[in-house]
């Protein structure tokens, strides 16, 4: 039952975003890319393209649905593994040269391209489009002008590696299974292939061209998609008296906005950012779960959703994560935020790091600085509404 339910979200996740059209222009495309979903478990891909499939020996049903760690190998580079998903937790771009693997288990080369797909409402991120280009070099000649050992096996090649399928076959016939084993040996310590000028264009151009198709196709949808984080409406909606009185307030904390889809960052204290490291660009927009890694409490962050979900305040200690990588304790307060009318306008995230050097506390306690700064968030909520709603009665 949950595997009907998650490929029913993988192809509600493609489909409800762009028109059907967009699948057949897509496959007109001669680029090796795919496209995945952060914010379905296991971020999958929702879909592969004609020439990555090609490339890979895969059928298109193979591919939908999984992870695109399938592709990695014993020969793969851990730390350029750690790149991609540091990447994807940013929701940034990235380019690495990668080292994967077909389905007939021959490893090859590739320039790895990628980048985030972000909602022109809200500006959260709804995709990720891979690109991955081939890394291909002249064969290697060795001392002494042996050309026979290699010269006929450098298409699509980048040094012993990605020979290794053709040797093999040349093996059969030469009987040079001991040259073979080294070269395989090798795998691992060889240094990486470095990706040509040309070859990096060529990602460039494939990623223009997947992102006009998109952007085209979600017009006709009316949720359009755009290549960089579109400022938040709803910033530039506040009034100013509501952005000065929440300018007076000291203390880290976020406002995000639940009518909104992932929940996004709509405000950031100036104090928010110092203690994270983040500037405001980097910020708005995005769901505050970029705070996370890999050492934080999955029980903590499934109190969190249910405290959002029941609309009720809770405070939790969880490890957080600034920009530089480098971890704190995060005494969090959330609390729903209520328009003069009753209704939750937004949720107040207040952020304490949890320093037993902070000479703060001896005068005010974490209970007492959450409840400060809910508080004004609160009046300035409500003043706020107040004031949209006597401005709209007029109009």
């Amino acid at each position: 039952m949950e595997l009907e339910t998650k490929l029913r979200a993988i192809h509600k996740s493609f489909d409800d975003r762009y028109s059907r059209y967009a699948r057949e222009s897509l496959d007109e495309l001669p680029d090796n890319f795919t496209i995945t979903d952060p914010s379905i478990p296991g971020h999958p891909i929702v879909f592969a393209s004609l020439g990555f499939l090609k490339m890979m020996g895969y059928s298109r049903d193979e591919v939908v649905g999984k992870s695109g760690a399938m592709f990695q190998g014993p020969g793969t580079s851990r730390r350029s593994v750690m790149e991609i998903r540091e990447a994807v937790r940013e929701e940034r771009m990235a380019q690495i040269n990668l080292l994967n693997y077909r389905k007939d288990g021959t490893p090859f080369w590739m320039f790895f391209h990628v980048c985030p797909i972000f909602s022109a409402h809200g500006g959260a991120v709804v995709h990720f489009i891979a690109v991955q280009v081939p890394l291909r070099r002249k064969p290697r000649v060795r001392a002494g002008g042996d050309r026979s050992r290699g010269q006929d096996f450098g298409f699509g090649c980048c040094r012993k590696e990605v020979c290794s399928d053709s040797l093999l076959e040349l093996g059969r016939v030469s009987s040079l299974d001991e040259g073979l084993e080294h070269d395989v040996r090798e795998l691992e310590s060889e240094e990486p292939c470095e990706a040509s000028d040309v070859e990096k264009r060529s990602a460039v151009t494939a990623m223009d061209n997947i992102f006009s198709v998109l952007t085209h196709y979600s017009e006709s949808t009316g949720r359009l998609v755009c290549r960089k984080r579109c400022s938040m409406t709803d910033v530039g909606l506040f009034s100013s008296s509501f952005i000065i009185s929440l300018g007076r307030i000291k203390q880290s904390f976020v406002l995000t906005d639940p009518h909104l889809r992932d929940m996004p960052i709509v405000y950031a204290s100036d104090a928010f950012l110092k203690l994270t490291g983040y500037t405001r660009d980097e910020v708005l927009g995005r769901n505050c779960r970029f705070l996370g890694g890999t050492n934080t409490d999955t029980s903590t962050l499934h109190q969190i959703r249910e405290s959002i979900k029941t609309e009720q305040p809770c405070t939790v200690r969880i490890l957080n994560y600034r920009k530089d990588k480098s971890s704190f304790w995060n005494l969090l307060h959330i609390s729903p935020a209520r328009d003069a009318f009753g209704k939750v306008a937004y949720f107040v995230g207040i952020q304490i790091e949890d320093d037993y050097k902070n000479e703060d506390r001896q005068c005010w306690s974490p209970e007492m600085r959450h409840l400060s700064v809910v508080g004004v968030v609160k009046v300035a909520v409500r003043s706020s509404s107040l004031t949209a709603g006597s401005s709209n009665s007029k109009s």
